[in-house]
């Protein structure tokens, strides 16, 4: 079982990124679990099947939410994990010359990228950039030029999701590249 944020080679998919899918289409290609899970919370977390495990059919990632005591709450929440490790773990392919989704256009604005993490259209953002980042052999200055932001904006739309930092570090430095600080 693949929890997708520790994968240093990205798994290849087909347009559109799967991150972007509206709601209804992403849940027909997940199987959707439910369960108890332990900790705090007493008896009724012993006896309430709240927690939520989505997998996602096409690519063996899953995310798990059991933190709240409504199950429509979990899934909601497990479903914007999966989105982001479907952003930081799944590659589309990157086409030559003019690039930059119609929503990464809207969200650019003179070269920075305005949107808060929590927001809906942050897992596909995330996405974009960094399939651009990883076709461009994983050079934020490369990448930047082409998402038309500068290296910089580019890292901290990145930093905003700490995990895929991380991951994103681990592969730069297995390449011989320096690691980028968030910031």
């Amino acid at each position: 079982m693949l929890t997708g944020r520790e994968l240093i080679e990205p798994l290849l998919i087909a347009a559109p990124h799967p991150a972007g899918l509206d709601d209804d289409t992403i849940m027909r290609e997940i199987i959707l679990t439910r369960g108890r899970t332990s900790g705090p919370g007493g008896q009724h977390r012993n006896r309430v099947e709240t927690q939520v495990t989505l997998a996602h059919n096409p690519t063996g990632l899953v995310a798990v939410a059991g933190e709240r005591r409504i199950p429509a709450d979990n899934q909601r929440v497990a479903l914007r994990r999966l989105r982001l490790i479907l952003a930081a773990s799944c590659r589309a392919p990157v086409p030559l010359g003019e690039i930059g989704s119609d929503l990464w256009r809207s969200r650019n604005r003179g070269g920075r990228i305005a949107v808060n993490p929590s927001h809906r259209d942050y897992p596909t953002l995330l996405a974009e950039a960094l399939d651009v980042l990883h076709a461009a052999g994983l050079d934020h200055k490369r990448a930047g030029l082409r998402l038309d932001v500068s290296p910089s904006q580019l890292m901290k739309l990145i930093a905003k999701d700490l995990p895929t930092l991380d991951a994103l570090n681990r592969a730069r430095e297995a390449r011989g590249l320096h690691s980028i600080r968030p910031g």
